[in-house]
């Protein structure tokens, strides 16, 4: 059921259902937050990728990450 017309009756297509579409069509797009092999798998493949150099704050120590997001407020 692809198509407004294709709903059980009663039934209408949410909203935004024309965006939804449209991003499941096609090639896929993938944005990779954090390992970049994976993103350099992808892209080997002819994926269209895009990495994100991102790590958690203050490296994972939790205690240091309060502290610091303490400073921040």
């Amino acid at each position: 059921m692809s198509k407004a017309s294709e709903l059980p009756p009663g039934q209408s297509a949410p909203q935004g259902s024309a965006d939804l579409a449209s991003l499941i069509q096609g090639s896929p797009r993938v944005v990779n937050v954090g390992l970049s092999g994976f993103a350099e798998a992808l892209a080997t493949q002819g994926v269209a990728v895009i990495q994100v150099e991102w790590s958690p704050p203050a490296r994972g120590d939790a205690d240091l990450a309060m502290l610091l997001s303490k400073l921040s407020d």
